[in-house]
């Protein structure tokens, strides 16, 4: 059975974009060679690509028009994307989909799969899933840098949600990535 793995860099302070909507700059503290292998290693072992429709069209904009010419660029591009939204009508990058019922979607593509269905961003589908009990893991990179403002990953919550730590991997640029696993609540 596949799993839904949550995947975002995060400031130490919480955020994972500025005030400003794609505020990313913070990304730079952290990026070096070993986090170009994880991303690289993402393309290997993604079923597909989960996105809210405001972290889809930024992340279309970026991956259809950027010079970048490297592995990376070509999975994002190449592989099936679901885009979680009731407004968003006709997907207009490569392999995309959209879905309604996205927690209904999740459990139906983990259950058809062996491999990772990796969330990027998009915290409000997050929160929501997360109550739903669909995400399988959490997998951030602490960046090394106090942003002070922006938009928090994670938004308050109505229930608790116990993690147990997988793995914690330090950087050689100052960043840690953990990996945790979710903790199904019960009915």
């Amino acid at each position: 059975m596949g799993k839904v793995i949550v995947w975002n860099l995060v400031t130490l302070d919480g955020f994972f974009e500025g005030v400003k909507k794609w505020d990313l700059d913070f990304h730079m503290q952290a990026w070096g060679p070993e986090l170009e292998a994880l991303s690289r290693e993402f393309g290997k072992k993604a079923e597909a690509l989960v996105f809210g429709r405001v972290t889809y069209e930024g992340m279309k904009a970026y991956w259809t028009t950027t010079d970048d010419d490297t592995e990376v660029k070509a999975y994002m591009n190449a592989l099936p994307k679901i885009v979680a939204s009731h407004t968003l009508e006709k997907p207009d990058w490569n392999n995309t989909r959209i879905v309604k019922d996205i927690a209904g979607e999740l459990v139906r593509l983990k259950q058809a799969t062996d491999k990772d269905i990796y969330i990027f961003g998009s915290a409000d589908l997050v929160a929501s899933l997360l109550q739903s009990d669909v995400i399988d893991e959490i997998m951030l990179c602490v960046v090394p840098f106090l942003l002070g403002k922006g938009t928090p990953l994670f938004k308050p919550a109505d229930q608790r949600k116990p993690l147990k730590l997988l793995e914690s991997r330090p950087l050689a640029s100052g960043g840690i990535i953990l990996r945790y696993e979710t903790e199904k609540t019960a009915p």
